[in-house]
């Protein structure tokens, strides 16, 4: 599946789409299922976002503003120095304009061909004093992107947060 596809898969995930909802959630766990469908209940606006800016999303609901870059790979690993440093400097641009915004930035990781929740959420350490409400309450239980001795980020699959679980996170009961 390219790149795009996962962009549409995500989008259409959290504007509560019950078909594509219905599609991933095949192969999880009954409570994975119940929470993917919680979306259901408060989706998101979601729009693509034009060019290489480093965002590939934007979602908005009443309650809260993301900005979504998302990343695919058959490694459960992606070293953002892997790219001649092109991942780092989106990455370090999309950080410093979410700070001056107060708009939490999301980086959803597709680990491909596997089983149940394939989708992992990150966001990155960044100065936190422009979010507020429920984007800094978010904030304060997402993993973060790891930095390496080099200060270069690293987005490990298996240390992020299941989409399942951040779905029932920002959806209220």
């Amino acid at each position: 599946m390219a790149a795009s596809n996962y962009e549409r898969e995500l989008k259409s995930i959290l504007m509560g789409d019950k078909n594509t909802i219905d599609m991933v959630t095949k192969t999880c766990s009954e409570e994975e299922k119940e929470k993917y469908y919680k979306i259901l209940k408060k989706p998101f606006i979601v729009v693509r976002a034009a060019g290489s800016y480093g965002v590939d999303l934007v979602g908005v609901r009443s309650d809260i503003s993301l900005l979504i870059e998302i990343k695919s790979s058959k490694s459960r690993k992606i070293h953002f120095s892997s790219t001649g440093g092109k991942l780092q400097k989106q990455a370090e641009r999309m950080k410093k304009d979410c700070e001056r915004a107060g708009v939490l930035p999301i980086y959803a990781f597709r680990l491909k061909n596997t089983r149940g929740d394939a989708w992992r959420v990150f966001t990155f350490s960044m100065e936190t004093n422009g979010l507020n409400g429920l984007a800094k309450r978010f904030y304060s239980k997402l993993p973060r992107l790891r930095l390496t001795k080099d200060r270069n980020l690293i987005m490990d699959w298996d240390e992020g947060m299941p989409l399942s679980d951040f779905i029932d996170m920002v959806v209220p009961l």
